[in-house]
């Protein structure tokens, strides 16, 4: 196999974590109870008849292209949604993701349909992920291989009426008479058979011995073995063997790629950063790690660490509070400056930073006594908590059921919580504006100005804003 020989990082090693699902449903058209909630979702699908056709990857939505019949079934469709939304959640970057589906060529030939979702890295397009509607595959063959009947049954909406062929307990003796030690697997095949092949076989006995072919032997039937009576009775529910769909998760593979996607160089130097302006030149590396994947969640920092002592008990309250909530941290204690030991931890994907100061412990300061400042890792931004409730707005965003725009609604950013004020109305226009990408483009179109130095900058910034493609 490709593992005997490592190579490519870790997508090609001697071992390798696989998680799978088998997800089980009944066999026909399929259908998932949940497909709505991802239908609507819009994938870069790359089908089989575009890539026979040399045609790129396209953009469509699951819905459509489960109603078209390019993805086989709405359970197929959901799980390829998933996980989509999984990878998006983890850290990978949606516009790097692709679902490719088989070739005829590699199709498995128990397969109904199956996608790989591939990421797109340093290496070029990798499979990550495989979901494989691998049909009644499974279950049959264990069935076979075990002799027990591995069947589901379901109760239909309205009992139908169907024939039945039962072969007579003097036949079925005579079967065991005359066959011995194969009487089991040719009873077993004519059990098999659809009662109006069996009715069919049994007609044809009548007028001479038939031939009939059980795992490669042959046997002559005559009309002492298939005789019987053809009957009608009422069905109230439905005998299936259930077809198995399964996505089969590359674990390592997956890692790799939210290693790669998180990974970026701070261009843009932070307020924190401005202070070590010309006195540290290393490269401001960040993991973005997402606060959900991120092993850490926050790194507990003390202003001053000539003085770590006399922030001993807003400490061990923290601590205490962190781990009782199960919130992993680190704590650094280092002489090093606040902005290096911010940056240090970005390179971690640390995603928070709680700051203890001396305002912190100032009890005459009564607007920030017995307050931290809260960092988030990729914008920089630092707001101003109680430390009562620090930890519960960390962990409500690492559980995803708050997020940072709306702690910075809630919160005062650390200058204003000096000056007495309270989270106002412009927290909400800032996150307003960073939403739509505003500064970002502001700060280009006027670097942009500066570079080239127009006759007119403010007609110069006002054309490039409007030729800016839209975010």
């Amino acid at each position: 196999r490709n593992e005997i020989a490592p190579r490519q990082g870790l997508l090609r090693q001697r071992e390798f974590t696989q998680a799978e699902i088998e997800f089980f449903c009944q066999p026909g058209d399929k259908p998932h109870p949940k497909f709505n909630n991802v239908a609507d979702l819009e994938l870069m699908l790359f089908s089989s008849p575009q890539q026979l056709a040399a045609q790129p990857a396209a953009p469509r939505k699951l819905g459509e292209a489960v109603s078209e019949g390019l993805i086989a079934n709405e359970t197929l469709g959901y799980f390829v949604g998933r996980t989509f939304l999984l990878a998006r959640r983890a850290g990978i970057l949606a516009e790097h993701i692709r679902f490719r589906q088989h070739l005829p060529t590699e199709m498995a030939h128990y397969a109904c349909d199956c996608w790989d979702m591939e990421v797109e890295m340093s290496h070029g397009w990798v499979e990550c992920v495989g979901i494989a509607d691998r049909s009644a595959y499974d279950l049959t063959s264990h069935a076979k291989a075990t002799g027990k009947e591995l069947s589901a049954r379901s109760k239909l909406p309205e009992p139908v009426k169907e024939q039945v062929y039962t072969i007579a307990k003097k036949a079925a003796a005579m079967i065991g008479k005359d066959f011995k030690k194969d009487a089991k697997a040719v009873q077993k095949h004519l059990d098999s058979l659809a009662p109006a092949d069996l009715a069919a076989l049994a007609e044809k006995a009548a007028s001479g011995p038939v031939s009939m072919s059980v795992d490669g032997q042959t046997f002559e039937l005559g009309a002492q073995h298939l005789d019987g009576k053809l009957e009608e009775r009422t069905v109230h529910e439905q005998v299936f063997v259930p077809n198995v769909v399964e996505p089969s998760f590359g674990i390592d593979r997956l890692l790799t790629a939210i290693y790669e996607h998180s990974y970026y160089v701070r261009t843009d130097a932070g307020e924190e950063d401005e202070k070590e302006k010309g006195k540290d030149k290393s490269v401001r590396a960040v993991l973005r790690l997402s606060p959900e994947v991120a092993p850490y969640k926050c790194i507990i920092c003390p202003l001053d660490a000539r003085v770590t002592a006399a922030y001993g008990p807003v400490l061990g309250r923290l601590r205490e509070k962190l781990s009782s909530m199960g919130i992993q941290y680190k704590t650094d204690e280092t002489g090093a400056s606040v902005g290096k030991r911010y940056a240090r931890n970005d390179e971690l994907g640390i995603p928070f930073g709680i700051t203890v100061d001396f305002d912190t412990l100032d009890e005459k300061n009564t607007a920030l006594f017995d307050t931290v400042t809260l960092r988030e890792r990729d914008t920089t931004d630092q707001l101003r908590l109680p430390l009562s409730e620090v930890c519960e707005a960390i962990q409500k965003v690492c559980l995803g059921s708050e997020t940072w725009e709306s702690l910075q609604q809630r919160y005062p950013t650390q200058e204003q919580a000096k000056n007495g004020q309270t989270a106002s109305a412009g927290s909400s226009s800032v996150a307003y504006l960073k939403e739509h990408n505003v500064e970002s483009l502001l700060n280009l179109a006027v670097n942009e100005a500066i570079a080239k130095k127009p006759a007119d900058p403010v007609k110069f910034i006002s054309e490039f804003l409007a030729s800016a493609p839209k975010p």
